[in-house]
Parts: structure tokens; C-alpha cells; sequence
């Protein structure tokens, strides 16, 4: 008897993360939902349709996939949704106009494998997002979910596990980098019940989402993470700590909890092993200090989020005084696919010090912005100028800010800088969870300092003492250079109390709280010396250090900074020149960003006969 192979079903996927979302996703998946179930196709080759977390390219999306034809499509609208489902659904037609468009080539790409961004990256932690659809445990199954969870209770003691974790190298992605298998060890070792395992998703450094896409597309992988460390340590009881605004991730969270105990991979007697563990849900308060480990404990009892002093280590006293696992969501992504595929491939990837992946969310002056995953020791600049597919309007790179609002500020000297944990921080800046922001040459590095500076004295618990007022001390200074109020000293005053700060500070928060401003000051001290001597921002973003003016050689005579200007301020004759009132600029900088032949210039404060 002849056996004919049946052709794949078609699945559409359609990503719904928060980025698209925002963009009118769910009106794309709706629609092409509708039309498949209203095509009267047999339900053995009607396409599927699915809503899943983030792929990755925010700058193009909302994104559409179309498998098993690889077709990638980049800016959907609603509008396109029958044209799509006519031509690439039915049809095995492609749109040319929506694939992916590379700016380095100026042609249209199918497959998102074949894309700068996506051919440089090595998913890990992100695996399955845009893969799967968040909502169905079936699909997180299909692609070996719950396979280690089944294989640590059926093959490997509770040593074994912690051995393999220690032996992949696998450091903690938020932030500190302090390797996961010792830390799992040293709570194992304590013989104190009941134990505790937690996840750290109160992601709250500015221009950040790595955490937060990989529980609103991924949720299962951390909650399996989870429970081979319980196995591993002997717990019974889980928490997920996720920051209240984080609406989308505290469903999806919610719903796979929910279908995991359904299915026997949470509750009791897990997959009829004995193992008991469950994990529920607690919403954070919104306070940057609560990423924290000990405020982040502090917050789930109840109490104010404030840290306590680290003599006291939470794998021996943690939540209740009770031994205690912390980890981070990406870390928790980890933890099966090193299981599965063994500590020695792990190791294989990255660094000697860093192995594995890291997941990045890139932002700021970058064509390609979004949500990326490296292996560690890729340099700054591939990630900036191939994955990120450099700086808007061809303008001069001038740094990358890495760690959050406590990371520091990388200078273009350093785009070969290998990204891993130790290289990074010797460079004065840090991993932290995951934030990159680049900025070009539009950029004040004192105001960035500044920015950094006023959030983190916004988001001090004010507990200890060289935190609160020394990050206070520190802004006041910065406001005034800023304002042009600055003073000879004031650069040496700024490294002697950030200098306190690292030493003396309660927590991590205080603690890398100067670091903004120190690397600022390390690579642009020239740019700190025009703010207080010359009473000039070289960026023309300080506005009382800033004054615009037209260089009348340089004018074309076009008027598009006059037709720009929000105040009028800008007045001329086309084909001729033109000229800005200075009683009325507001130095909001839109006619130097709209003039194509950088006519516009800043002299900033300093008297200059010649204009």
C-alpha cells in the first residue's frame, strides 16, 4: 500500500508581546484568526493560528511568521491581514513589500535566520519565545518542556543535579553574576526546613524587558527552572516576585501555574515521585530597591522593602529566617536546557568566566532596537553596528550605557570590549540584568549622569546613611553643572563621595549607585571640564549651556528648520539664509536635528565676536 506524506499544517504566528501589542497586534491576530476558521477548510489542514511573546525586532514590528515557509513579515498592519491570509496562507505566496528590509543591502529577506539581527544571536533562554504560544502548556511540552523536570526525578539525586548546574558554570543573569551551582549548594548543605525557592521578576532598570518578555512568552520554562532547584535543595514551597506593571506577565504567569498543577507538574506527589512543591504569585510595589534580594524577601513578608546587611546570607537565612534560593527569571530559563543537554555544552558557549548566553535588551540611538540573546564575549561593537545595525542617521557612536541606571557608561575606545561579567566591570560599568542603551554624539554624558543619578535618589530606600545622602549630595552637584552653576572641585568632590558610597553603602543599590557618574567622569572629563569652566554643553542638550545658531556658510536656504521650529524663532528666505532669534529659542534642538547639512551649531554660552 502506497503511503503518501501529508503536507505540515501551516501555523501562523503572530507576536503579542507587549512592543506589538502596542501596535495593534491583537487586531492582526484576531483578524487572521477569523479568517482561517471562516475558510471552511477540513480541521485536519485548517492553518493554525497563534498569539506568541516577543520575537525579538520591536524597531519592525508587529511581526508575523508564517511556518513551515519560513516567511517572516516585519510592520503588519490590520489592513494587510486579508492579503495575507489570501496570498501567503492559501496561496504559498509571498509579499514582498512586508519581509524584512536590510538597510546594509536594500533587499528583502525572507527567513529572520537570514537577518544581521537574528543570524548573530544564540537562543538559550529565549528559545521558544515567538516559537510558542505562551498560553498552551502543550506547546511549551512539544519542545521538550517538562523533559528535565522528568529527568532529574527519574535518573539523578538531588547532588547530581546541583553538580551539573556548578559544573555548567551558569552565573546568575541578575546582575551580580554569582554562580548559580555554589549557591544552591551552600542552601542544600544547610539542614534547616522548610526551604524556599524564589524568582526575582521585578525588573525595574529603565529601558529594560528581558525578564519580562520571557514570562509573558516563556512562563513554563521558569517555572520548571524552579522546581529542579526545589528537587535539588529539597523545598516545597515557590514564589514569583513580578512588578505590579507587568500586567501581561502576571497573567501569563497566572495561567501556566495554573495548567502546570492541572497537568501534575505542580502540587503533589509531582509526577507520582513523592516531590511535593507549588509556587504562587506575589505582586511587587513598583520600588527599584525591591530587585534587591533581601528588600525583595522583605517585600514578600509583608514588610517595607529595605535591605538588611549580607553578613546574613539568605541561602541560610532568607524568607522567615528560613534557607533560601534566589534566582532570577533568565537564570531560571537556563536551568532545563542545561539539564537536557549537559553542563559541558553549556560551557561550550561563551566565555571561560562567563559561559552560556546573554540576553540584551538593546535601546536608544540604535537602528534595530530590541530584545536580543548573545553568547558572552561578543564585542560592543557587534552588537551595536551588526545586530543593532548601527546609529541612527549615520551619526558618530559616542557611547553604551550597560547595568541599568547603576551600570556605567562605555566610551567608543572600548566597541571591541569583549561582554561578559568581568571584563565589563573592569571597564568601571556591569552586566546588571541586561540593559544597553546607546547613545550618540547628540548625547551630554553629564545629563545622562544626572538622569541616572535622579532616579536612583528617587528610588533609595533611605535606610543607611551614605545612600541617602550621598547620592543626594552627588545629584545636587550635577544639577548645578548642568545649570552652569558649576565649580573648579566640583569633579574631585563628585569621585571622593562616590568613592564613600561604594565603601560604605548598605546594599547593592548604594553601593554601584556612582558608577555613572565615575565612568562618566573617567572617559568624558573633558566634557564635565566645558560644563563648569567654559560654561558650555558640547551637546547642545544642557539648555542654560546652549545656544543655536546658523552658520551662514553652512545654510542651504532650505527652511525646513523654520517650517520645524515649535516657537517660530527661526526667520529667512529660501535660497537664502536664515537666522534664530535667541530671545525666543528654547533650545529644544528640532532645527539641529532636521537640518541635513549641519548648519545648526551650539556655542553655548561663551561670547564669541564672530557670531
Amino acid at each position: 500500500m502506497l503511503m503518501f506524506k501529508r503536507k505540515p499544517v501551516k501555523t501562523v504566528l503572530v507576536c503579542c508581546g507587549t512592543g506589538c501589542l502596542a501596535n495593534n497586534s491583537r487586531a492582526i491576530y484576531e483578524g487572521l484568526k477569523k479568517r482561517i476558521e471562516e475558510s471552511g477548510a477540513r480541521a485536519s489542514i485548517r492553518p493554525v493560528t497563534k498569539a506568541t511573546g516577543c520575537n525579538g525586532l520591536c524597531e519592525r514590528g508587529p511581526i508575523v511568521k508564517i511556518q513551515p515557509d519560513d516567511i517572516f513579515y516585519c510592520g503588519v498592519k490590520a489592513t494587510d491581514v486579508d492579503e495575507i491570509f489570501e496570498r501567503s496562507v492559501l496561496n504559498d505566496e509571498i509579499i514582498t513589500r512586508l519581509l524584512y528590509l536590510d538597510s546594509s543591502t536594500g533587499e528583502r529577506v525572507k527567513s529572520h535566520r537570514d537577518t544581521e539581527f537574528y543570524k548573530r544571536q544564540h537562543k538559550i533562554a529565549l528559545r521558544n519565545i515567538g516559537e510558542i504560544d505562551p498560553a498552551s502548556i502543550d506547546d511549551y511540552i512539544e519542545r521538550d518542556g517538562y523533559r528535565a523536570l522528568e529527568k532529574v526525578l527519574t535518573t539523578m539525586s538531588p547532588q547530581e543535579v546541583i553538580d551539573e548546574i556548578e559544573k555548567s558554570g551558569l552565573r546568575g543573569r541578575g546582575g551580580a553574576g554569582f554562580p548559580t551551582g555554589v549557591k544552591w549548594k551552600q542552601c542544600a548543605r544547610v539542614d534547616v526546613f522548610p526551604k524556599y525557592v524564589v524568582c526575582n521578576g521585578d525588573e525595574g532598570d529603565p529601558g529594560a524587558f528581558m525578564d519580562r518578555s520571557i514570562m509573558e512568552g516563556d512562563p513554563h520554562s521558569v517555572i520548571e527552572g524552579m522546581l529542579i532547584c526545589a528537587y535539588a535543595i529539597g523545598a516545597e514551597r515557590g514564589f514569583i516576585y513580578i512588578r505590579d506593571e507587568y500586567a501581561l506577565a502576571l497573567k501569563n504567569m497566572a495561567a501556566a501555574l495554573e495548567e502546570a498543577r492541572k497537568r501534575g507538574f505542580l502540587g503533589r506527589n509531582i509526577l507520582q515521585k513523592g516531590m511535593n512543591f507549588d509556587i504562587e504569585i506575589v505582586r511587587g510595589g513598583g520600588a527599584f530597591v525591591c530587585g534587591e534580594s533581601t528588600a525583595l524577601m522583605a517585600s514578600i513578608e509583608g514588610r517595607v522593602g529595605e535591605p538588611r546587611v549580607k553578613y546574613i546570607r539568605s541561602v541560610e537565612r532568607g524568607l522567615w529566617d528560613k534557607p533560601t534560593v534566589l534566582n532570577n527569571v533568565e537564570t531560571w530559563a537556563n536551568v532545563p536546557v542545561i539539564i537536557n543537554r549537559g553542563a559541558q555544552w553549556f560551557r561550550s558557549i561563551g566565555s571561560e568566566g562567563s559561559p552560556g548566553t546573554k540576553v540584551f535588551s538593546l535601546v536608544g540611538k540604535v537602528k534595530n532596537t530590541g530584545l536580543i540573546e548573545v553568547p558572552m564575549g561578543i564585542t560592543l561593537r557587534e552588537i551595536i553596528f551588526s545586530i543593532g545595525g548601527g546609529i541612527p542617521r549615520d551619526r558618530e557612536f559616542k557611547a553604551v550605557q550597560t547595568g541599568g541606571p547603576s551600570g556605567g557608561c562605555i566610551p567608543k575606545e572600548l566597541l571591541d570590549l569583549p561582554v561578559d561579567f568581568d571584563s565589563l566591570t573592569e571597564s568601571g560599568s556591569m552586566m546588571g540584568s541586561g540593559g544597553m542603551i546607546v547613545m550618540d554624539e547628540t548625547t551630554c554624558m553629564v545629563e545622562v549622569a544626572r538622569y541616572y543619578l535622579q532616579f536612583l535618589a528617587e528610588e533609595s530606600c533611605g535606610k543607611c546613611v551614605p545612600c541617602r545622602e550621598g547620592i543626594k549630595q552627588m545629584l545636587g552637584i550635577l544639577e548645578d553643572i548642568c545649570a552652569g552653576r558649576g565649580r573648579e572641585g566640583d569633579i574631585e568632590l563628585l569621585l571622593d563621595i562616590g568613592a564613600t558610597l561604594q565603601e560604605a553603602a548598605l546594599c547593592g543599590l548604594g553601593k554601584t549607585a556612582p558608577n555613572p557618574v565615575l565612568s562618566t567622569i573617567r572617559y568624558f572629563r573633558e566634557e564635565y571640564r566645558e560644563h563648569i569652566q567654559n560654561k558650555y554643553c558640547p551637546a547642545g542638550v544642557c539648555k542654560e549651556l546652549t545656544v543655536f545658531y546658523i552658520d551662514q556658510e553652512a545654510c542651504r536656504g532650505c527652511g525646513l528648520c523654520a517650517q520645524k521650529c515649535p516657537l517660530g524663532a527661526i526667520s529667512g528666505e529660501r535660497r537664502r539664509t536664515y537666522t534664530i532669534d535667541e530671545t525666543k529659542c528654547i533650545k529644544c534642538g528640532q532645527c539641529r536635528d532636521t537640518c541635513r547639512f549641519g548648519a545648526v551649531k551650539n556655542r553655548g554660552r561663551r561670547h564669541d565676536n564672530n557670531h
